[in-house]
């Protein structure tokens, strides 16, 4: 999928099939339900979900525990917008 098949489906409003998990949690964020998109990673482990979650809470404000998820995800919080980081995320999961 390209990213702007990604784009198109959130302004009409239907998640694509066949799509991960990790994808589907930042569509539902970029739709505007972040507590789902936080429920849908809240209990994995993995360095994906670790960055999509470090991700979420970057984006809620909490710096502090999005700095812990950074770790897990092998990474460091990034010096641009969460709109940036949020496109970084999904072109690099497509």
């Amino acid at each position: 999928m390209e990213f702007e098949t990604f784009q198109q489906s959130l302004r009409n409003g239907t998640l694509p099939e066949n799509i991960s998990g990790y994808l589907q949690a930042l569509w539902y964020d970029r739709h505007g339900d972040w507590a789902k998109a936080h429920n849908m990673v809240d209990a994995l482990e993995d360095k994906t979900a670790c960055w999509v979650h470090a991700y979420l809470h970057r984006k809620e404000g909490d710096n502090w525990n999005a700095d812990y998820w950074y770790r897990k995800a092998g990474k460091v919080r990034p010096d641009v917008s969460v709109e940036k980081e949020w496109e970084t995320i999904v072109q690099t999961l497509l």
